[in-house]
């Protein structure tokens, strides 16, 4: 191919203002987006039917994960009402749990590998471009506009680092480019719907999407009873080993060992997080959704659009 440049598009406004400052630039690349089959249908229809027109074909990549039979027919009953193939319904159902702060495996499998194997089948050298913003985190703002990656194998290009989110605006209107729905109906980020890092806000607004609600309440009760399955099958169970049944979040308001300080990572079931995020008073964010200092996830990648410090 001649584009030497891969851009990681994620249908979020910074991605796609980085398309438009390429184009801009005049240098050639080519859009790619990775696919966790848990974005809202609106960012779907968004990266399918819109921005193609305006940013070029985009390569799609995704991960895929085999199931037992058992599971597979579980896996497609939850793919029919979201629209499509899930790699994220698919993993969760196979590791009978679901991705948090310490076992962030959303990124890793559903996003840096399938990445990765797509740079490593490429004949020749590529630089990576990543819509990041300094702007956005104090994590971010420690990060230099190029970066060689070990784990791709490639230059990773931040050409919008110094940006400011008024940048960003400015560049959709000078091309007549409309920004993702979800911006235009209180999204303040598009990603995974939900995401894990979530804060109150962003959970109120998920709270009025009942069908997807309705859907990870379901995924929540079928994961908690494949967890206990197989705490049986180890000869324990959950609450003998100390744990809650695994759901999207945890306790917000965890408490602490008195001799050793650790958290209890007791989880809190979806339909009992947004009965919290619609309420006044205790408006801080979810303590598990501040990424620590050495993040490595998206935000650090590039692949999706989640918040900083």
């Amino acid at each position: 191919m001649d584009e030497k440049i891969i851009a990681s598009v994620s249908g979020g406004k910074d991605s796609t203002a980085m398309c438009l400052h390429l184009q801009e630039l005049d240098l050639p690349f080519r859009p790619v987006f990775m696919d966790t089959g848990w974005e809202t249908a609106e960012t779907y229809r968004y990266l399918r039917e819109y921005l193609p027109e305006r940013i070029g074909e985009i390569t799609w990549l995704r991960s895929e994960v085999e199931l037992t039979p058992e599971l597979e027919s579980v896996a497609l009953d939850f793919e029919r009402r979201l629209g499509g193939y899930s790699s994220m319904v698919r993993l969760t159902l196979k590791k009978a749990m679901f991705p948090s702060r310490l076992r962030r495996w959303c990124t890793e499998y559903l996003k840096t590998q399938p990445m990765r194997d797509f740079m490593r089948e490429l004949d020749d050298d590529y630089i990576n471009a990543v819509g990041i913003r300094a702007a956005e985190s104090k994590s971010r703002s420690k990060l230099d506009e190029w970066e060689f990656m070990e784990y791709f194998d490639c230059d990773v290009w931040r050409p919008l680092i110094r940006w400011s989110e008024q940048d960003v605006i400015d560049i959709h209107t000078r091309h007549g480019i409309r920004p993702n729905p979800g911006y235009l109906t209180g999204a303040t980020r598009v990603g995974c719907w939900p995401c894990i890092y979530a804060a109150k806000k962003e959970l109120h607004h998920f709270s009025k999407d009942t069908e997807r609600l309705q859907v990870l309440e379901d995924l929540e009760k079928v994961v908690g009873d494949l967890a206990e399955q197989k705490a049986v099958e180890k000869g324990t169970s959950l609450k003998e080993r100390g744990h809650t049944r695994p759901a999207w979040f945890v306790n917000p308001f965890p408490t602490r060992d008195p001799v050793t300080g650790k958290r209890s990572g007791d989880c809190w079931p979806i339909r009992k997080v947004v009965e919290w995020a619609r309420t006044k008073h205790g408006g801080r964010q979810f303590e598990m959704f501040l990424p620590p200092e050495r993040e490595r996830g998206c935000m650090r990648w590039g692949l999706c659009e989640t918040h900083g410090e």
